[in-house]
């Protein structure tokens, strides 16, 4: 395939060992952007974490300023707020028998996001191998084991996303779209950062914030300098 000189030449301005500024590396994934469709933009950040040990596990919910850019499918588990569910804008709703439906296979596993209330979860506790491996199971930790299944409906499609560190202590999170304003893609990278070092492990020593990378979905990933981070949550305050 013929490199267009649009892209060469933002491929000449782009090293990709260079740390960039935040700023700087959002303008590079939004240009070095070629295909047709609009893609996600997303942060990984390493973080100086034990990954096997329990209390050094980073894990939550975030509600991003200006959301993700992605139209979010949620599946509700629940008896007596299943209208309320619906009503909060729920895709996929049911109790007993939708579990025995995924259990059995016969529900294709195409949801973003598993809600739950507490009442339901001996039952949605048996799917754990099925929806686990998927990053599909409802945990109260992430807020997706809650009594107010409408009001957390809300909140994932506004724009709340989950985050876990996966076994090697980096965090994916989407902060955007590539059509997103470079500033709102800058604020939501900046309200991620803020929120893994607000739950940063008491046990973690050291460097906490090791790397952090944007990229697009078919992009290379453009390397920030995290002390440039630091310097922007410090304006910031």
């Amino acid at each position: 395939m013929a490199i267009t000189k649009n892209r060469s030449d933002v491929e000449r301005r782009y090293d990709a060992q260079t740390l960039y500024t935040p700023a700087d590396a959002i303008g590079l994934v939004r240009e070095l952007s070629f295909v047709k469709f609009d893609e996600s933009v997303d942060l990984a950040i390493q973080l100086g974490i034990d990954a096997r040990q329990a209390d050094q596990m980073v894990r939550g919910t975030i509600s991003l300023p200006h959301g993700t850019g992605k139209d979010v499918t949620i599946l509700v588990f629940a008896n007596d707020q299943l209208k309320d569910a619906e009503e909060a804008g729920a895709d996929i709703v049911g109790g007993k028998d939708l579990a025995d439906e995924i259990a059995s296979g016969s529900r294709a596993l195409d949801w973003d996001v598993t809600i739950a209330t507490p009442d339901m979860m001996p039952i949605v506790g048996k799917l754990g191998q099925v929806l686990g491996p998927r990053g599909l199971m409802p945990n109260p930790k992430s807020g997706t084991v809650t009594t107010d299944v409408a009001k957390t409906v809300q909140a994932f499609k506004a724009g709340r996303v989950e985050y876990r560190n996966d076994r090697y202590g980096n965090v994916h999170i989407p902060v955007g779209r590539v059509s997103f304003e470079p500033d709102a893609i800058l604020d939501n990278v900046v309200e991620v950062v803020q929120e893994l070092k607000r739950v940063k492990p008491a046990s973690s020593k050291g460097r906490y914030i090791r790397k952090i990378s944007l990229s697009s979905t078919m992009g290379a990933g453009v390397k920030i300098d995290p002390s440039a981070v630091d310097d922007l949550l410090k304006e910031r305050r």
